[in-house]
């Protein structure tokens, strides 16, 4: 089963409800060598799932000491599309090693 590192919106469950059709299960983890920024949102979908215009967006910044704390998601390979057309054309899906050495999937900025 694959996992989904959530820093923003889709911890949420009623994002997680509307994209999943459940609550999904994970465990906190930390992504180091990232930083967040704010992206502003205008898909009228993702609007309305997440109730906020700016969400998070990961940026490689290469500097250890920075680290980003979130939520690695169990998740389906069906799951794991359903979350890519959640997420806007800003956002790119690539996987990584975090750092308790589980591997997952983030999404950053493009």
């Amino acid at each position: 089963m694959p996992n989904l590192f959530s820093y923003g919106t889709l911890q949420k469950e009623q994002v997680q409800l509307e994209t999943f059709g459940r609550i999904l299960k994970g465990k906190k983890d930390f992504l180091s060598d990232y930083r967040i920024r704010m992206l502003e949102i205008t898909d009228p979908e993702v609007l309305r799932k997440s109730g906020e215009k700016y969400h998070p967006m990961l940026e490689f910044s290469g500097n250890q000491e920075d680290e980003v704390e979130g939520v690695l998601l169990e998740v389906t390979e069906k799951e794991i599309l359903q979350a890519d057309a959640y997420e806007v054309d800003d956002y790119q899906r690539i996987e990584i090693t975090f750092k308790s050495g589980n591997k997952g999937f983030i999404y950053v900025g493009k």
